[in-house]
């Protein structure tokens, strides 16, 4: 395929980004304009590649373009997507749209809703983000994956210290960029090692990471450098115990923000770990497979025994994305077929279903002027769509047959049943734990009897926040319905992970 269809969804959020940093920062609603187009054409395109690919034949890498562009050191511009990567291509265009049609903001003076400071600045750094985001799962080059990623955790500082909540905005961006930059440092010298190494194996420098598939990294070299790079990537996928920057980075964040965050962000460390950690040094993957799998044993438990005792809904969310992020990596660990399937459906369920989440949140927040959630109630008599929405992501955090995170869980528990089936029947007291909380929460928050500081000051959520509920429904109720839209693409990345393990 001649048309460079991954480049155009990489770098046409930088393209936005600048444009709009040039419009007048009077003109808001076509900057507006300008985020929402661009959003909607990032969505188009990257629909039409994941349905090209489904199409095709689901097999290795596709949509390959390759720039060179330092070749002395072996460092090229070189995109593609496989059956693990392209889901994730396709949700961060998904999260994209719908994070800026949640920021458009009312006109309702009472109704401080979306973005009304400086949305001129807060649309280009957040597609800056974006650009960052897909430059990271479409690289195929590891320099140009941590160039991305650097890229993509830079403006997340200056959107949380500059638009989010006043209380702990400094304190949540600074601690957010820390954990995330010290766990990149780390990592990025796990990276140069295996760089050089490979020049010293095959005579080429290259950072061109299929070839460093069969660079022939020693054992030795696996089991030393495995546990650095994997780590230092899960960071961002909010792995025990290096997870409590996460939280507190939903809670400061403003709302489409925290469904980029949650929705895709800490996909990227899970990604990143997946594909450079495990693909690129498989040995050492499964010599430390146990110690990772109990990380994330204890995130699972852990996440969500701690979301079940939260009174904040950002910070309950928080917690539950650590846990659900937790049966991500659990997935990971497993090293096997069902694991690493329901690790990559995982991913994409979950982030469509936090952004949901995070999304009515901020929809209540601007409302209620509150989070906390003993002092909210009878939500669903003002915000009924916004009810439906929640309580249809609640079924999908809960792992309901016939519904994404049902699809997703199942094989994750199947996996780790075939490696450690006491970890499995540990692991699985967490379903019951969401569950509680899940309900609970929706019982006290939508359908108690509404506090009277709250009676007659909440109003309905606009057009373009439904429209986002929608979109964001649908695409979990059909993957739990349709699971063939999805599993047999993630199936054949999984094929080539296995491959590489040795048919592990």
């Amino acid at each position: 395929m001649n048309f460079p269809i991954l480049s155009i969804i990489t770098f046409l959020p930088f393209v936005a980004a600048v444009i709009m940093l040039l419009m007048p920062a009077n003109r808001k609603t076509e900057v507006r304009g300008v985020a929402l187009a661009t959003a909607a054409i990032d969505l188009l395109l990257a629909g039409w590649m994941y349905g090209q690919y489904l199409l095709g034949e689901l097999t290795g890498y596709q949509f390959i373009e390759t720039y060179n562009w330092l070749p002395a050191l072996g460092i090229t511009l070189k995109f593609g997507v496989d059956g693990m990567s392209a889901p994730l291509v396709l949700l961060t265009g998904i999260v994209m749209f719908t994070g800026v049609l949640i920021s458009w903001g009312d006109d309702d003076k009472h109704v401080m809703s979306g973005i009304q400071d400086r949305p001129r600045e807060f649309f280009a750094f957040l597609f800056l983000l974006a650009g960052g985001v897909f430059g990271v799962f479409v690289s195929l080059d590891l320099f140009m994956l941590f160039f991305f990623y650097e890229i993509a955790v830079f403006p997340m500082y200056l959107l949380i210290a500059i638009w989010g909540w006043v209380k702990t905005r400094e304190y949540a961006a600074m601690k957010l960029t820390l954990y995330l930059f010290i766990g990149s440092v780390v990592a990025l010298v796990g990276a140069l090692a295996m760089y050089w190494t490979q020049y010293q194996n095959t005579g080429v420098l290259s950072f061109d990471m299929i070839q460093m598939e069969s660079a022939g990294f020693s054992a030795a070299f696996q089991y030393a450098w495995f546990l650095p790079v994997f780590f230092g990537f899960a960071v961002l996928g909010g792995i025990w115990p290096f997870h409590n920057w996460s939280p507190d980075g939903h809670v400061a964040a403003p709302t489409a923000v925290s469904m980029f965050h949650a929705g895709v962000l800490m996909k990227l460390g899970a990604f990143a770990a997946l594909r450079v950690g495990v693909m690129l040094l498989p040995e050492g993957a499964k010599q430390w497979a146990w110690l990772v799998m109990s990380f994330a044993g204890v995130a699972v438990v852990y996440g969500a025994y701690i979301a079940f005792v939260q009174t904040d809904m950002k910070y309950m969310i928080g917690f539950s994305s650590v846990s659900h992020m937790g049966l991500v990596v659990l997935g990971v660990s497993t090293l096997n077929h069902n694991g690493l399937v329901g690790a990559g459906v995982q991913m994409f369920s979950h982030g469509i279903m936090t952004a949901l989440f995070f999304a009515i949140t901020g929809m209540i927040y601007d409302r209620a002027h509150t989070r906390m959630i003993p002092e909210l109630g009878g939500i669903a008599k003002v915000m009924p769509f916004a009810t439906i929405g929640f309580i249809i992501g609640g079924l999908v955090s809960m792992g309901m047959p016939g519904f994404s995170g049902f699809i997703a869980e199942f094989p994750i528990f199947m996996g780790v049943w075939e490696e450690q089936w006491l970890l499995a029947v540990v692991a699985s007291i967490s379903i019951i734990i969401t569950a509680a909380y899940i309900m609970i929460n929706i019982r006290k928050v939508f359908f108690s009897p509404m506090p009277e500081k709250l009676e007659g000051h909440i109003g309905d959520v606009t057009v373009l926040d439904k429209v986002a509920i929608a979109t964001l429904s649908f695409l979990m109720i059909v993957i739990g319905v349709f699971p063939a839209v999805m599993v047999p693409m993630v199936e054949r990345g999984v094929e080539n992970i296995l491959r590489l393990l040795g048919g592990s």
